[in-house]
């Protein structure tokens, strides 16, 4: 039998393995690391058998006795966990009841269309997919504006979520993002814009976007555009013909382009065409609704990103012989 002394010894014994355990004992083996994703309603035993299939080094009571301890297991939140051969037991609490959940990063780029919108959000790392099934009226039904075209309707950023979060949750913050900043930069525009309402401006600031990649440009664009606008001129703007053409855009405009009817031929048609031409940055949100007072009514590419303005069709013609032709 075993003696007092012997079962205190036992008693220690154990303590002192539960605290090593609890404190120093890395739950991978040297190298390794995995990840866990604990669902909504896991129990400690189900994330026990979760941590044990994956390879951890821990025994299966270890973890349930630790969750239990406290109610901790009440705490723990759902999502995707990183374990590696530096995480301990009490750092694993900790993170499960803190949830400390593993991150991915969506990068929505300035100028993008809804189009390359939704091929980057299909290769996003760490996503899930809600959206790819769905066509653009069913997925616009989804956030909740049925009947609203998706076009400019999405602020680019960069967007953190919990990994494993659906796509379509990087779309609401977008969305909701892209509504707080217009509403900003509306009520704060200029006195006296032909602008009728906040979807002209956000229209304004996509054919901004396009025109122009130069901080300093984009409130002189905004100018001829307005005075183009105040004037009754044809906004004469290759990128929203460019957006009408769509997959029948071979990589240069021809004359039968300009020609063509349609609602973003802006040769042909008056006013801004119908819809955004894609997803304008706060850049340009900004310089619609701040446009420089410019006597400006013409512009064009001088080769390097910047743009040359011209008051008079005879000064924007010898600007572009110089900075087109050539000559």
């Amino acid at each position: 039998m075993i003696g007092l002394t012997g079962l205190l010894g036992l008693v220690l014994a154990g303590l002192l393995l539960a605290s090593q355990v609890w404190t120093s004992w890395g739950l991978m083996p040297a190298g390794r690391q995995t990840e866990v994703e604990v669902l909504p309603g896991h129990s400690a035993g189900d994330i026990a058998r979760l941590v044990s299939a994956s390879g951890a080094r821990l025994p299966a009571w270890a973890f349930r006795w630790a969750a239990r301890l406290g109610g901790r297991e009440r705490l723990f939140k759902p999502g995707i966990y990183r374990i590696d051969d530096r995480l301990v037991l009490r750092e694993l609490m900790r993170r499960l009841e803190r949830g400390e959940v593993l991150l991915t990063e969506v990068r929505l780029i300035e100028g993008m269309t809804w189009r390359q919108f939704r091929q980057t959000l299909a290769t996003a790392q760490g996503l899930r997919s809600r959206t790819q099934a769905l066509d653009d009226a069913a997925l616009m039904a989804a956030l909740g504006v049925p009947g609203l075209a998706p076009e400019g309707q999405f602020l680019p950023d960069t967007y953190i979520v919990p990994k494993g979060s659906e796509d379509l949750l990087v779309l609401s913050m977008a969305r909701r993002a892209m509504q707080q900043r217009l509403d900003a930069v509306w009520s704060t525009r200029a006195p006296g814009l032909p602008l009728a309402a906040r979807d002209d401006l956000l229209t304004l600031a996509s054919l901004i976007e396009k025109e122009t990649g130069v901080a300093g440009d984009r409130p002189l664009v905004a100018g001829v555009f307005v005075n183009r606008l105040r004037l009754g001129m044809l906004l004469q703007t290759d990128p929203s013909v460019i957006y009408g053409l769509g997959e029948r855009f071979d990589g240069r405009l021809h004359k039968r382009d300009l020609l063509a009817d349609g609602p973003f031929n802006t040769y042909r048609q008056a006013g801004l065409p119908p819809t955004p031409i894609c997803m304008p940055g706060l850049a340009a949100l900004e310089a619609a609704a701040h446009p420089r007072d410019t006597g400006a009514l013409y512009f064009v590419a001088r080769g390097d990103g910047s743009s040359e303005f011209s008051a008079t069709l005879q000064a924007h013609n010898r600007a572009v012989a110089r900075y087109i032709l050539g000559r």
